[in-house]
């Protein structure tokens, strides 16, 4: 089988097994809920938006930002719903609002003026050793600084400086903030942070079920699990797409 029919295999599998996990959570909560069931559906929408994303994006097709947007703009307007009925997702809405949003544009401009290969591909880069440098020291204050500010604002028993459930939580946090500007910007090494947000996912929903988390977590474990999967084909496909390329470019 040659890579090209390989990938719309693996693509497909992808798709139908991500939308299977997808529909399952989403079918446990809409019969559960006495109300609310038109903002379930839309967020399960605004979910499938961003299983075409990721699928989209490691096979590096620009129509990534069309279903990405979908996604995060659906995602941000749930969470500022839920904060305006007196619950959590302030700063989740604001994240996706000011950060998230902006960088579908960013990232539609920056594919479009990269062009494409002939596949319809966009050409792809790699990070030099002179930017891993600034990289990683930045990941790894972005890690500190937002634990910091979870930390404060924690509402679980947890005692101690290093609290589980903070950790778990900062780390996909991190991970998404530097996945998007990689791949915003047509890096490879964006798939390095994807891959981390898929494994810390499956990991705090795993934690969650060991604590005592509803069974609800086993789905959002298979989820990441086919989010993960995608993660390496990801990875796999962009270290192809940016063979021979001039990574000060």
């Amino acid at each position: 089988m040659d890579d090209k029919r390989f990938n719309r295999w693996f693509s497909a599998f992808i798709l139908i097994g991500m939308s299977v996990a997808l529909v399952l959570t989403t079918a446990i909560k809409f019969s559960g809920a006495e109300s609310g069931k038109g903002l379930l559906l839309l967020a399960a929408f605004g979910s499938l938006m961003g299983v075409l994303a990721t699928v989209s994006s490691a096979n590096g097709r620009i129509i990534t930002f069309f279903f990405g947007l979908l996604d995060v703009a659906i995602y941000g307007a749930m969470c500022l719903m839920n904060w305006y009925d007196g619950g959590s997702g302030l700063g989740n809405a604001v994240l996706h609002f000011a950060y998230f949003v902006p960088m579908q544009f960013v990232g539609f401009a920056q594919w479009k003026k990269r062009g494409e290969n002939e596949s319809g591909q966009v050409n792809a880069r790699r990070l030099s050793g002179r930017q891993w440098a600034i990289l990683l020291p930045a990941f790894l204050a972005a890690t500190v600084i937002f634990y910091l500010i979870i930390a404060r604002f924690d509402r679980s028993a947890a005692e101690g400086f290093l609290r589980m459930a903070v950790i778990l939580d900062v780390l996909p946090l991190v991970c998404n903030i530097f996945g998007q500007a990689l791949m915003s910007t047509a890096y490879r090494e964006q798939w390095f942070f994807w891959i981390g947000v898929n494994i810390f996912s499956i990991w705090m929903w795993a934690h969650t079920l060991s604590t005592g988390g509803g069974s609800y977590s086993v789905i959002y474990i298979i989820k990441y699990s086919f989010y993960l999967i995608n993660s390496l084909n990801g990875l796999r496909i962009w270290h192809n797409l940016s063979k021979g390329v001039d990574v000060c470019k």
